[in-house]
C-alpha cells in the first residue's frame, strides 16, 4: 500500500492537501494480457522444470549443511 498526496484547489482559492491510500500497482500502466502462446510456453516450461527438479528439491537437507546455516545465523 502507498499513500498518495495531491493538492486540491477549491473555487474559493483555498488549497488543501488530499491523501489517498492505494496499491502501488494502481498508478502503473496496465500490462497487456499474455497471449495464448506465451501462456502455453510458460506452462510447458513450468512442467518441464518440475519434472527435472522436484525430486532434488524434495530431498532432505543434510545435517552438516543445517549446522553451517545455524552457525552462520549466530554470527
Amino acid at each position: 500500500m502507498t499513500i498518495y498526496a495531491d493538492d486540491v484547489t477549491f473555487p474559493s482559492g483555498r488549497v488543501q492537501q488530499c491523501r489517498q491510500m492505494g496499491k502501488t500497482m494502481d498508478k502503473k500502466p496496465r500490462k497487456k494480457p499474455e497471449t495464448t502462446s506465451d501462456q502455453a510456453f510458460d506452462l510447458w516450461l513450468k512442467r518441464g522444470l518440475h519434472q527435472l527438479f522436484d525430486d532434488v528439491a524434495n530431498e532432505p537437507i543434510p545435517e552438516e549443511l543445517l549446522k553451517l546455516i545455524e552457525e552462520d545465523r549466530g554470527e
